[in-house]
């Protein structure tokens, strides 16, 4: 009936707003749409309570955005060859910040707090918890528009609202929401790092959702601890790999539609205080109200007592404690290609390989990066075995062409070549020895196939199951990496 009346497309939209699927709009569903016939967002309850201080201090902060790199887009290698201009009309539209500036209240900051619990340098916790895992599955693509941020979500949405107006602050796959971690401490102030995995969607209807992805927005506030005062705040997604977006779009008014997959290079996006949060209104020692310009006219010119740190850690190990929280695979090491054949050569170990297409594959692409690294990876057999007898790499297939077409480094090269020899999409999982000698690999969808079956149908005794393992998937990956072990002996012994 539903499709009788409105038809694929107007059903695909009906049921993009219908966030409970019970073919009804509550005014909370059709609040999107409201908002975008009147223009007019009403102000959430978190906001109300935090905008009841009139004279508390204000922050200033600066939105700096550079459009993603159209030709590091796979699908520019044939020009865009088979995709319709409209499908990508909302990335190619996105040149500027949304909002370029922004004045927000100090105390909408307090989000980054740590709980109470969590007093201690390196202590982690979630600022926004993820909801997802492998048995929930992931949130649905045929959305437009972002549901309606609670809590503490209000502040990240707003500050992500400045790039593009539709952020959705938990992204549609695991690991998402946001994490943060106390990189310094003083008697009156933290310096927090954080870490967020949020989307995009760039179309509206009549067009398909084209989500906009980055691999993820990190940074770090420094905050009093009654988050009255703000003095510096920096919010960035990273650049320096020449990969950091993954986008998707779909092709029909359906779920089940065909999507189309790629990935790109993002030069910039970041926000950044302009300085210190400042009281929007000034007292004299008499607690009379005075103007905040001087008599020449010009702005009050604030000093501020410089922080003393009692304990503080580098942004580095903040920044690896934040990724081990998003992803415990990460537990394990994961070096830069070239690195991890120094350090294996250094310590007379194996490389364990993983070569991807993309950082971020969809579920319904079997095999992808994140089915290895939410299964088999994050196992602490799996763990013990890579940390004692490996040295692991995670790479992306553009990364290692761009190596192999380097003849300055010839060694770099033949490193990659002998790697990418070896790659079928989208995953395969490569032992080596430290000069690049592949001992063994296996394709992620092969992987997932023979872990699928039954034990008794499995052929192949490479990869047989253990049963001291119940989980087939450990078992396997276990038996693949002490297979490689074992044909690499010769090299090791000798």
């Amino acid at each position: 009936l539903a499709m009788k009346s409105l038809g694929s497309e107007g059903l695909f939209l009906f049921s993009s707003l219908d966030t409970n699927n019970d073919l009804y709009l509550s005014p909370e569903e059709f609040k999107p749409i409201a908002e975008k016939l009147t223009g007019v967002a009403p102000t959430s309850e978190f906001e109300e309570e935090e905008t009841s201080d009139p004279s508390g201090e204000t922050l200033s902060v600066v939105a700096k955005f550079q459009p993603l790199v159209m030709e590091t887009m796979t699908k520019s290698k044939d020009g865009f060859l088979g995709i319709s201009h409209v499908a990508l009309s909302g990335l190619r539209n996105w040149t500027a910040p949304a909002v370029p500036m922004s004045v927000l209240l100090a105390r909408q900051f307090k989000a980054f707090l740590p709980p109470k619990n969590k007093v201690d340098l390196g202590d982690l916790w979630w600022i926004i918890p993820s909801e997802l895992n492998i048995f929930t599955g992931y949130l649905s693509n045929n959305r437009f528009y972002p549901p309606p941020p609670k809590g503490k979500e209000v502040i990240i949405h707003k500050l992500l609202s400045m790039f593009h107006p539709r952020p959705f602050v938990k992204s549609r796959f695991a690991p998402q929401g946001a994490v943060a971690c106390i990189q310094a401490i003083s008697t009156f102030y933290y310096t927090i790092a954080f870490r967020i995995h949020a989307e995009f969607q760039l179309n509206e209807p009549p067009d398909f959702p084209f989500w906009f992805s980055p691999g993820q927005f990190t940074g770090h506030i420094v905050l009093s601890r009654d988050s009255s005062h703000v003095r510096e705040f920096k919010l960035f997604v990273p650049n320096s790999r020449s990969l950091n977006v993954d986008m998707e779009w779909l092709y029909g008014a359906s779920e089940s539609s065909n999507m189309e997959v790629d990935i790109g290079y993002l030069p910039q996006m970041e926000l950044e205080s302009t300085g210190p949060s400042i009281p929007s209104v000034i007292h004299d020692e008499n607690g009379n109200v005075i103007d905040s310009r001087d008599p020449s006219g010009e702005p009050i010119q604030f000093v501020f007592e410089e922080i003393t740190w009692q304990q503080q850690m580098p942004w580095e190990e903040a920044a690896r404690r934040l990724e081990v929280a998003m992803y415990p695979f990460k537990k394990v090491s994961y070096l830069p290609f070239t690195q991890a054949f120094e350090r294996a050569k250094a310590e007379k170990k194996l490389v364990h390989s993983i070569l991807l297409w993309a950082q971020v594959l969809p579920p319904p692409l079997p095999g992808s990066g994140r089915t290895l690294r939410e299964t088999v990876l994050e196992s602490s057999p799996i763990l013990a075995l890579l940390n004692q007898s490996f040295v692991s790499s995670w790479s992306l297939v553009k990364e290692l062409e761009e190596l192999q077409s380097n003849r300055e480094n010839e060694l770099h090269s033949k490193l990659a070549a002998l790697h990418l020899e070896k790659y079928n999409f989208p995953v395969e999982m490569i032992i080596c020895l430290p000069n690049g000698t592949v001992v063994h690999h296996i394709n992620a969808n092969y992987f997932l196939d023979i872990t699928s079956m039954k034990p008794e149908d499995v052929e192949s005794n490479i990869f047989s199951f253990s049963t001291n393992f119940e989980d087939p998937s450990t078992a396997t990956y276990l038996q693949f990496l002490k297979e490689g072990l074992q044909r690499a002996k010769p090299y090791l012994q000798s």
